[in-house]
């Protein structure tokens, strides 16, 4: 994030003594990408960041995966994985860290889902940024840079290190926190193409400096012998391990940062569709990107508005890329009938041959107004099958344009 931000107390000069009231120096961190060569922030803290007196491994959650072979697309019922309402609800206790279920990965990223009513531990991710999308609810992410509101349609982008921690809202009040995990390899920011060279947003970016937030204040705790669930790279599946790190002094000890890495919400409906006269491809929709993947979404819109239009897509082959489509709000029009829901997602891998459902283009022609919201990630290299998408796995959606599977 190239946009400059300055939070709490900082010295006048970087790298120059900075003290405490009661004289002693604060501790300056600097938190840089890909080496001393990105984008950065220095953070001041009251203790010394790299004091730790424990380590022991974090067991996580099944991280296997199983090719999509023999080839086919599917459909994932994801409110099935977190079922029942009440006090019996699946999701009572679990927290968005260590409740999150795996549904698809490769080895550029991972997409998992969580639902959650439940304080998460402090955890950080080492292995890369993260943009979690906020389905429903609302909460409070709290970080070392500071605290951040979240509600529903929210993107939450969190780089890669920053230790933080999921406060859900009161539950009986709001519903749970619905959480959409979307965890890269990389660094995860908006599309280049959005971007002056200085890292400034052209005119022609469907959203905007003024639509990002970030902490607005410092965010302190005290305490000691303070666990953080670390996410790094190892030789577990994917080359992902986990290990409890537990530091000397309270990780929220900054008393002031200032630069272009820090945490960051977006709000779906600050993005501002672009539309034509015909139907225009899925690049007009991205909103980030990541290394080997992009990430767009589908929101309420005006469609096409030429007199032989059809507003649906096309068949299309995604001949570079596996298409994930998760279904948030709204009636998604091209797929209707193909079971297809709120808290649906669809996978239609490379080497299938996608588009609307039997009967949707018809029912399309003359509509002016698509009332839909889809968040979709496209891949750049195959995804394969976490256990959650195994779970969910509506056995059907693959033979939905043909009428049935033929039998053998």
């Amino acid at each position: 994030m190239a946009h400059y931000r300055s939070v709490g107390d900082i010295p006048a000069k970087r790298h120059t003594q900075f003290r405490q009231p009661d004289g002693r120096l604060y501790c300056e961190e600097l938190m840089g990408e890909e080496g001393f060569s990105s984008d950065s922030s220095l953070l001041y803290h009251r203790e010394v960041p790299s004091a730790i007196v424990d380590s022991r491994p974090w067991d996580m959650a099944e991280l296997k995966t199983h090719a999509n072979f023999p080839l086919r697309p599917f459909h994932f019922k994801l409110h099935e994985l977190f079922p029942g309402e009440g006090e019996e609800a699946a999701w009572r206790g679990v927290d968005i860290v260590r409740g999150r279920r795996l549904l698809l990965g490769n080895g550029d990223l991972r997409i998992s889902y969580a639902v959650s009513d439940t304080t998460s531990p402090y955890y950080r991710n080492a292995i890369g940024d993260e943009c979690v999308f906020i389905e429903s609810g609302e909460g409070v992410l709290e970080t070392m840079f500071g605290a951040l509101p979240f509600r529903s349609g929210d993107y939450v982008l969190i780089p890669r290190a920053t230790v933080h921690r999921w406060v859900p809202g009161d539950a009986s009040e709001h519903g749970p926190v619905r959480a959409y995990a979307i965890e890269g390899n990389s660094h995860i920011a908006p599309p280049k193409r959005y971007l002056s060279k200085y890292g400034q947003f052209l005119e022609h970016s469907p959203y905007c400096e003024r639509d990002l937030h970030g902490p607005a204040e410092p965010l302190l705790a005290e305490g000691t012998d303070v666990e953080v669930y670390t996410k790094h790279r190892g030789n577990g599946p994917h080359g992902i391990v986990g290990s409890v790190v537990v530091q000397a002094t309270h990780p929220f000890d900054v008393v002031g940062w200032d630069g272009c890495m820090y945490p960051y919400t977006f709000n779906v409906e600050d993005y501002e569709p672009i539309t034509g006269r015909i139907h225009q491809p899925p690049p007009v929709h991205q909103v980030f990107e990541g290394w080997n993947f992009v990430i767009c979404n589908f929101v309420p819109r005006k469609v096409d508005y030429h007199p032989l239009a059809v507003p649906v897509p096309y068949y299309h082959s995604n001949v570079d890329s596996d298409e994930v489509m998760f279904y948030v709000a709204g009636d998604y029009e091209a797929r209707k009938g193909s079971g297809i829901a709120k808290g649906s997602i669809s996978l239609h891998p490379g080497g299938h041959s996608h588009g609307p459902q039997p009967g949707a283009v018809e029912a399309t022609l003359g509509k002016d107004y698509f009332d839909e919201l889809a968040v979709m990630v496209d891949t750049f290299r195959p995804l394969e099958l976490g256990e959650g998408a195994i779970a969910s796995d509506d056995g059907l959606y693959a033979w939905s344009w043909s009428g049935g599977r033929q039998e053998s």
